[in-house]
């Protein structure tokens, strides 16, 4: 079967959105990829149309998007380019949706600290999330997210130490 495989970068647009479900893990989240141009009159880099897209994960790579992502990061997704219309309110509506086959940090924008994860890993097992609430505001979600994550990266830290080489 021909698909339309694609590769964007862009940043998350929504706090990720877990559901357990009978066939398997399931997250979900929406990401904004707006185009940079080189403006020759302003002498400036500029932003041109932002086009968000609807990132789906199945399976380990939901259980890892629920961990490991959070709203205002910079990431990387290659999937399948799945076009979506369907009527709301006497209006046609379309939207494109991508079944992400691999997630990840770019890291041309920051640093991320890999950590695999362990066999049979359960959503349980990985750190509590509170559902996101649509009423809250995203920068008052993103900022508690991100003080979440420093205190983990801290703990990381600590537990890591470079190996000492003997000569």
């Amino acid at each position: 079967m021909n698909e339309t495989t694609v590769c964007v970068v862009g940043n998350v647009a929504t706090q990720p959105v877990f559901r357990e479900t009978a066939m398997g893990a399931s997250a979900r989240f929406r990401l904004a990829v707006t185009q940079r141009y080189w403006d020759r009159e302003k002498n400036a880099w500029t932003d041109g149309h932002t086009n968000f897209f609807t990132v789906w994960a199945n399976r380990a790579l939901a259980t890892n998007v629920q961990a490991s992502v959070s709203v205002g990061e910079p990431l990387v997704v290659r999937g399948r380019l799945k076009i979506r219309t369907e009527q709301r309110d006497g209006q046609s509506r379309t939207g494109a949706d991508i079944e992400a086959t691999a997630i990840g940090h770019d890291l041309a924008r920051g640093t991320a600290a890999f950590r695999r994860a362990q066999r049979g890993e359960t959503p349980s097992e990985t750190p509590a999330r509170p559902e996101p609430s649509w009423e809250t505001e995203p920068t008052a979600q993103a900022a508690e997210t991100a003080q979440q994550r420093q205190g983990q990266q801290g703990q990381r830290e600590q537990q890591h130490q470079e190996p000492v080489l003997v000569t």
